[in-house]
Parts: structure tokens; C-alpha cells; sequence
């Protein structure tokens, strides 16, 4: 896997298969790995906070699930291989979770979506090991904030998916990680609205397209208008002026 930066982050140039064996290969070790979503709202977030680039560059792998950064790659002379988006990629990794026998507790989303979530994986991948649920809506510190640690804990799953939305999941896991015992975390947005359906996905030849930001701000103009027109735009401003300082370099 090669890994190149965008405006000094770090993403991964990864196809599905590689992405899972580095999974296996990361329960395997006595240690923590992170694998981090890579999309233009990450990115974006990574130029502003630098306590987030950080986490970003030294994490173990950094899945590409937005077209923007294949697009932003492109212009900056590298080729990422594939895009792995949640609401796909989520049914495969299931299948290849339940084959390897990897256990995973699902963190994130509202109340009853990460349970939907999970019946809809298992009825998918009937051998997948679901660890425990619980949803993101409690106090990131305190009595409560210990309360889910200890309840993963005491499920000890090898992987841990958070779905928190950007930075809050990665915040999160930069903060708890040392007390959990799980040896993968990855983040997930709000890739339990999509498994458990409560989110409609975009149709597939808009996906297909890379028109998948512009479908979600269609569905919620008020809340994803400074995401997508705002944030985007300021992202490829920024990819085009990185790409003249290295013709200029």
C-alpha cells in the first residue's frame, strides 16, 4: 500500500482486499491500529485542527471513500487505486469479518441505529461476531464516558467501529483509546444510518459518477451546504495552489 499527502494529510492508495488484510494483519499484533476515513470534509478538518492532522499521519491507514480526494490525488501528480465508500464497503467487510472469524462492537449513531445496523449485517453475514452496540449519544467524559469503556471492555471485540461524525469520533479515540482493549479502531461517520437503511443512498450510477456529495446536499441543503459547496471548494482551491508551489518547487 503507498501511502501520499494532500495538503500535508496523509491518505492511503488501498483497494478493498488490502484494506482487509491489513485489517487481520492489525488483530493480529499485541497493539492498537487506526484506520481513519479519508474524504475532503476530513481533510479539511485536518488543514485547520493540528492536533487532527497529526492523528491523521501517523494512523495505520487512511481508507479513501470520497471521489474529491481520487480527483485532488490526480491533480497532484499521484493515482489513488479505489474509493471505498461506507455504505459498500460496509457489506463486504462483513463477509470478510464473518469468514475470519474477527469480533467487532459497533459505537456511534442514534439510539436503535447501530442496533438495525447489526441485524442487517448478520442477515448479510450470518457469521459475523457483533461484540456489543451502543449508541454515540452519551457524555464523552466523565462517569458515563467510562460506563461504555467499560461495557466494550467487557465484550473485548478485536475491532471497534466509532460512527461519531468528523472530529468528533477521532477526538474520541485519540482520548479513550489507552483504556480499551481492542486492537483496530475505525471510524465510520454515519455509516450505521446506512447499513441499518435509515439513510437513503444515492442511486449507484450517481455514486458511480462521484456525485454522491451532491445527492446528500439535495437530501439536506440547510446542513450539508457549508460541508459540501463551501468545503469543497475551499479543498480544491487549496489542491490547486499546493499543485503550483510544486511546479514552482
Amino acid at each position: 500500500m503507498k501511502n501520499v499527502k494532500i495538503l500535508g494529510v496523509k491518505v492511503t492508495s488501498a483497494d478493498m482486499h488490502e484494506i482487509h488484510t491489513a485489517i487481520s494483519r492489525f488483530v493480529a499484533v499485541n497493539g492498537q491500529n487506526f484506520i481513519l476515513s479519508g474524504n475532503i470534509h476530513g481533510i479539511n478538518l485536518a488543514v485547520k485542527y493540528a492536533w487532527l492532522r497529526d492523528f491523521y499521519n501517523r494512523a495505520d491507514l487512511i481508507r479513501v471513500d470520497g471521489a474529491g480526494v481520487v480527483i485532488g490525488a490526480r491533480f497532484l501528480g499521484d493515482r489513488i487505486k479505489s474509493r471505498n465508500t461506507w455504505a459498500d464497503w460496509g457489506w463486504h467487510l462483513a463477509e470478510y469479518l464473518s469468514e475470519k472469524g474477527h469480533s467487532v462492537f459497533l459505537l456511534g449513531g442514534p439510539e436503535g441505529v447501530a442496533e438495525k445496523a447489526a441485524e442487517r449485517l448478520k442477515e448479510h453475514a450470518g457469521g459475523i461476531k457483533i461484540a456489543g452496540i451502543h449508541h454515540g449519544y452519551f457524555e464523552k467524559s466523565g462517569r458515563e464516558n467510562s460506563t461504555v469503556i467499560d461495557i466494550i471492555n467487557q465484550n473485548n471485540p478485536d475491532i471497534l467501529i466509532v460512527g461519531m461524525g468528523m472530529p468528533l469520533q477521532e477526538k474520541w479515540i485519540l482520548e479513550n483509546h489507552r483504556a480499551i482493549t481492542a486492537n483496530v479502531f475505525i471510524t465510520a461517520g454515519a455509516a450505521f444510518e446506512y447499513l441499518a437503511g435509515t439513510l437513503q443512498r444515492c442511486p449507484k450510477w450517481v455514486g458511480d459518477r462521484g456525485l454522491e456529495w451532491l445527492y446528500r446536499l439535495l437530501q439536506n441543503p440547510r446542513r450539508m451546504a457549508g460541508r459540501y459547496i463551501l468545503g469543497n471548494t475551499l479543498f480544491f482551491i487549496n489542491v490547486l495552489m499546493e499543485r503550483s508551489r510544486l511546479r514552482k518547487f
